[in-house]
């Protein structure tokens, strides 16, 4: 166990992923709080919205009309952040001035899909049982695996795929028409996370570059790794959490899911591999089930912590698509849980200020946290 002092003082914990720290300051928990309030997100939606461009048989903004889909459907981003074709950039050479060395850019190109996750309009993975979520899992391992490098050691142990049928004149998804570095899997809910419609649904971006957050990451890995004789930083975490398990929330044979002892979000939740996994191609059937039933847990202790719709941004990190035999070997498939809610349904956490200008500060201890999301399971609170 923590030292119980921590629960009191304020103090610093160190994040191996990132080779940063957070400042925690359990004792600011009783401070009043006069700032804003989001909704409580318990407005009731149909099974069916006309008016919805990711509903089955709906048009959406560029004109193309849905497939009357009955499980998952996946699309080009009608509005894509990275488009496969675009003007061609030269960056200047490094000539040694200020300019070459301070004002740097680069090109960066890639593919957007949007993958709904039901077709009905009034869903959210809370609400889905482990069995509905199991395609989406499915779905996500068919267009990593129809992105992947050819030449990657992941290729060896991924099956042939190509992607599920989309609404593109009634053919499937063109194929990429390069190779990408790295694929990010990731899902915002909520109005509070940004998202602008409320039919489940997640993103994909395939991008020629790295980003950064699972740069950094990887670095970390493979610094671990070479230290400490080929072990894996995050399967030696998921190994210790589960024996300690003050920040576990739930856990199966395959996946640790918990408040991790850096988490920077008051409602933090990571999901790890137990065992090596680098990446979503290395999961036979049980491990997809049991990484279905760990999102429905995690999902819906959310929703029914406060009793609202919980909003929260998640990502998997994984292997990148394509990348040196290091790099493939010391990556360790993971998700991130990002919710911003703080106190209440209406009251949120915000990154600002100190957290901005210095480094992360949370309120309440992981410890805390992952206690009262381990006293929320059991039935959806909406189906009590």
């Amino acid at each position: 166990m923590p030292e119980p002092i921590l629960d009191d003082i304020s103090h610093r914990r160190f994040n191996p992923l990132r080779g940063s720290y957070v400042l925690v300051s359990p004792h600011r928990t009783k401070r009043p709080w006069q700032g804003q309030q989001e909704s409580s997100n318990k407005i009731e939606l149909p099974a069916y919205d006309e008016s919805c461009y990711l509903c089955p048989g709906n048009k959406r903004a560029q004109g193309d009309v849905n497939p009357t889909y009955d499980s998952t459907f996946v699309f080009v981003n009608d509005y894509s952040a990275v488009r496969e074709e675009q003007a061609e950039y030269e960056p200047p050479k490094q000539d040694g001035s200020l300019a070459s060395r301070l004002l740097r850019a680069e090109a960066t190109t890639g593919k957007c899909y949007v993958i709904t996750f039901s077709p009905k309009h009034n869903l959210t993975l809370a609400d889905m049982p482990a069995y509905d979520i199991l395609p989406v899992i499915k779905t996500w391992t068919k267009i990593y695996t129809a992105h992947l490098d050819p030449h990657s050691p992941l290729a060896k142990s991924a099956k042939p795929t190509t992607l599920p049928p989309a609404s593109l004149n009634g053919h499937p998804v063109p194929s990429p028409t390069q190779q990408y570095r790295y694929m990010q899997i990731f899902e915002n809910k909520g109005s509070a996370m940004g998202c602008s419609n409320p039919h489940p649904h997640g993103q994909v971006w395939a991008t020629t570059s790295l980003p950064e957050e699972p740069g950094i990451e990887l670095v970390k890995l493979r610094e671990y790794r070479r230290e400490q004789g080929g072990c894996n930083l995050l399967e030696d975490y998921a190994k210790l959490e589960s024996e300690k398990g003050e920040r576990t929330v739930f856990e199966n044979s395959s996946f640790w899911a918990g408040c991790p002892w850096w988490a920077t979000w008051p409602f933090e939740i990571m999901v790890v591999a137990k065992k090596h996994k680098r990446a979503l191609v290395d999961f036979d059937d049980l491990e997809r089930e049991d990484l279905a039933e760990t999102i429905a847990e995690v999902t819906r202790r959310y929703d029914n912590l406060f009793e609202t719709s919980f909003p929260y941004s998640m990502g998997i990190h994984q292997a990148p698509l394509s990348g040196t035999a290091e790099e493939i070997e010391a990556s360790h498939f993971h998700l991130h849980f990002y919710p911003p809610l703080l106190r209440s349904a209406t009251v949120r956490k915000f990154l600002v200020g100190y957290e901005m200008m210095a480094e992360p500060q949370r309120d309440i201890t992981p410890e805390q946290a992952a206690t009262r999301l381990r006293d929320c399971g059991g039935p959806l609170y909406r189906t009590r």
